[in-house]
């Protein structure tokens, strides 16, 4: 059974937690989905087939946003960005960045718990229960009440959280930035873990890539749907000013 909001009533946890640099994250429940895209879908890729059945079997916290410049800066005393705005995503940061600010967060909060989100762990909180192209729906006419992106980005970020969040609460999971997640890219789902856990082992790659989702401010309305995926590599951050993360924190 897909998750659901009211799934969280019978978990001790709240439903939000905030951390002591005022991070918020949201309590996604347990449950499982069909990860990837139909082919009766319009408009899929082939990187998101075959659609699959993952098992969620321990709920989480994820960031409500993505993680912001002002946030960047407090740990990591930089601040990289091409888009200046204390409240908009960090970007121009890599996949090792990433890693990097999560560890120093671990250390600040004395935990081993925030880590990224694996791929399947992102779209099942991207769809929030939901089987549509989007969270909201079928329709691309809807896109431009929750995502940044391509028609309405005026070519940047935008601060987070402007736009309507998901039914589970988190915000621009479609568009703003690309985010980084935990697992190697493959080009199909075939042999993809299926308890929801990152795909990490090697690939006949001669370039190890990391997996993005969700779209950005310059990706087209097709590129923002809740299965969309690409790649980079862990080390690209120069040309990267459409890729950011969001954490995920463990129970």
């Amino acid at each position: 059974m897909e998750g659901n909001v009211t799934e969280n009533k019978k978990n001790k946890d709240p439903e939000t937690y905030i951390n002591s640099m005022d991070m918020e994250f949201i309590l996604i429940p347990a449950g499982e989905f069909q990860m990837g895209s139909p082919s009766e879908e319009k408009n899929w890729y082939k990187n998101e087939h075959p659609v699959h059945n993952v098992i969620i079997e321990t709920p989480f916290y994820l960031g409500k946003f993505s993680i912001t410049q002002s946030q960047w800066l407090e740990l990591m005393g930089t601040n990289p960005s091409r888009f200046a705005g204390d409240d908009r995503p960090v970007d121009r940061v890599s996949w090792n960045d990433a890693q990097e600010f999560i560890n120093r967060l671990n250390a600040k909060e004395d935990s081993n718990k925030y880590r990224l989100p694996s791929e399947a762990e992102w779209e099942y909180a991207c769809r929030a229960g939901t089987t549509t192209r989007y969270s909201f729906g079928n329709s691309e006419s809807k896109l431009d009440e929750y995502a940044w992106y391509r028609e309405n980005s005026e070519h940047g970020s935008h601060p987070v959280g402007k736009k309507n969040p998901n039914p589970w609460g988190l915000y621009d999971m479609h568009g703003n930035l690309w985010e980084w997640v935990q697992d190697i890219y493959h080009e199909s789902y075939d042999g993809a873990p299926e308890d929801g856990s990152a795909w990490e082992n090697n690939t006949n790659y001669s370039k190890i890539m990391q997996v993005l989702c969700g779209g950005s401010w310059q990706t087209s309305a097709v590129g923002c749907r809740s299965a969309s995926r690409t790649y980079y590599p862990p080390v690209a951050r120069r040309n990267s000013s459409r890729i950011g993360f969001r954490i995920l924190k463990e129970l």
